[in-house]
């Protein structure tokens, strides 16, 4: 399932196909969503913001489309007038003159005005984005010795949006090595230098990832610049201290840890 920094490169992607451009079609394949298809011809997309895994496509009419891709959900852009082929089922269309952009296989999907959206039950359980480039990581280690969170276990934690929106299990892998931290530790626990070491990697990882995943670096012999350092490399030695990486099961997801520098 994608994380937070995918379902944001997806959103990007989305907006510079469409953004700003008036609409010239617009369907719906659920039947409680049509009666908002005409109104939105020759309205533009303004934004489109990501909470967590859910799209948030601001209209200039005021309205916005919630959507959550869940398991199965995924955008794409076509150009107008291209034929897709795919077996999977169309949920929406918001076309351009130019471009095409094609919800398939979500389930869960709304038009919302402004004070429903914010009071729609999803975002209102959901934790502040960690790729909202506002959030500091004062405000990450206040959310961490909450009385809500502090006595969690960050192998559960690093998992729930209710903390922060957009985490996902690499992320989780990947920010506790960052950290030198075993998933099994409690923020209540930690002293102030540990503390501020994962407040920092909960921030920084995510947007490292969003930056850079996928991306090549041609002048380094591996060429990705976003690596994995633990996360599906059981058995390989770990970059810092040398031991080997294991690999257990945390809250029903593979987890990848070093076990000689993860104290």
């Amino acid at each position: 399932m994608p994380e937070g920094p995918e379902i944001r490169r997806a959103a990007d992607s989305l907006e510079a196909a469409i953004k700003g451009k008036p609409l010239t079609d617009v369907w719906f394949a659920f039947p409680h969503l049509q009666t908002f298809a005409p109104t939105l011809i020759a309205e533009c997309v303004e934004r489109i913001e990501t909470r967590g895994k859910a799209l948030l496509t601001h209209f200039s009419s005021g309205m916005t489309m919630y959507s959550h891709n869940q398991l199965y959900g995924v955008w794409r852009v076509a150009d107008a007038g291209e034929v897709t082929e795919t077996n999977r089922v169309l949920r929406v269309r918001l076309a351009a003159k130019d471009k095409v952009i094609l919800l398939y296989s979500a389930s869960d999907i709304e038009m919302l005005t402004a004070d429903e959206l914010a009071v729609h039950p999803f975002l209102q359980r959901v934790g502040p984005d960690v790729l909202d480039m506002s959030l500091t990581v004062e405000q990450v280690k206040s959310r961490l010795l909450s009385p809500r969170f502090c006595r969690r276990q960050f192998s559960g934690l690093l998992l729930d949006q209710a903390f922060l929106a957009g985490l996902g299990n690499y992320l989780r892998v990947e920010i506790l090595w960052h950290a030198a931290l075993a998933p099994q530790h409690k923020a209540i626990d930690l002293n102030e230098a540990q503390l501020d070491r994962l407040a920092r990697a909960l921030l920084d990882i995510p947007r490292l990832s969003y930056q850079t995943r996928g991306r090549v670096d041609e002048n380094h012999h591996h060429g990705a610049l976003f690596r994995f350092n633990v996360f599906h490399r059981d058995g390989e030695a770990c970059g810092r201290c040398g031991t080997m990486i294991e690999k257990t099961t945390l809250s029903s997801r593979p987890f990848y840890g070093c076990p000689g520098c993860q104290k």
